[in-house]
């Protein structure tokens, strides 16, 4: 199956790393700039690098649809800049998955492709898709929902070691940010991460900087530009959180379940009269 996701954040990968290991071929798509907070775990960062790994996974840029075609035939993950998504006319991709995380559609509809998950808030399954993933922490999180909507946003990040918001970090100021730390870092509460027009951007909590936007990116006022994880382990920014894989079997499930449920539909259109074509 040719699967097509729409994002390449962290939840992106998570949902990619679970379907290439399932023996899919996957294809992303993202912003020229990508401004994905925990850059170490995202396969967005192939637009910018070449190529990403994560895990043992890697993604390469494409520049054009044949060449995203020649790196699946190779075994990897195609990244193309394209946040509309026009190439899915050429690509043909038997799912279509929307990871972009918006809060709402940003555009995807039910006949995009055989397939349609919505993942998180702002889609309705029966409705601009075929299925909605659960992204809210707790114990809904993964599930698939087949009729109806994911819970509503809250803005309230899910609680982890203890913290809540607190965990983010966000731009102080409009303009153009300064990283001053990078991923990966043990701080403490008060360590200055970034700046922006000279104005600090300072972590409410201790642990390790699992994100943070790239030196340079355009940030407005209270955008989200870092992410402290209060449980100190380092090695939790190399690879994909349990969220994003939580979120990554709900769409492998979803995407199997609908697959399969579509198939005898396939299999009688193959019957004419009772004979077999």
């Amino acid at each position: 199956m040719k699967v097509l996701i729409r994002g390449a954040g962290d939840i992106a990968s998570g949902i990619a790393l679970r379907l290439h290991r399932a023996g899919m071929q996957v294809v992303m798509t993202d912003l020229p700039a990508p401004t994905a907070i925990r850059r170490t775990v995202c396969f967005s960062q192939a637009i910018l690098l070449g190529e990403m790994t994560v895990e043992d996974v890697t993604a390469r840029r494409a520049d054009s649809v044949e060449e995203a075609e020649s790196l699946l035939r190779r075994g990897l993950i195609p990244v193309l800049a394209d946040p509309d998504c026009a190439c899915r006319a050429q690509l043909r991709p038997d799912a279509l998955v929307d990871a972009i995380l918006a809060k709402r559609n940003l555009g995807t509809k039910i006949d995009d492709a055989p397939i349609v998950v919505g993942i998180g808030p702002g889609f309705t399954a029966g409705e601009d898709c075929h299925a909605v993933v659960e992204t809210m922490r707790g114990h809904t999180l993964g599930r698939v929902i087949y009729r109806g909507s994911a819970l509503p946003n809250t803005n309230i990040p899910g609680l982890i070691g203890g913290y809540a918001g607190e965990r983010v970090l966000r731009a102080p100021a409009e303009g153009i940010f300064c990283q001053k730390l990078e991923i990966g870092a043990v701080v403490r509460a008060g360590d200055v991460a970034g700046e922006v027009a000279g104005q600090p951007m300072r972590c409410t909590i201790g642990g390790v900087l699992r994100g943070i936007l790239a030196d340079g990116t355009p940030v407005f006022r209270g955008m989200k530009a870092g992410d402290v994880d209060p449980r100190c382990k380092p090695e939790y920014c190399t690879t994909a959180s349990d969220k994003a894989l939580a979120v990554g079997g709900g769409v492998l499930e979803a995407v199997l379940h609908l697959h399969h449920r579509n198939r005898p539909a396939e299999k009688q259109s193959q019957f004419t009269g009772g004979a077999l074509l």
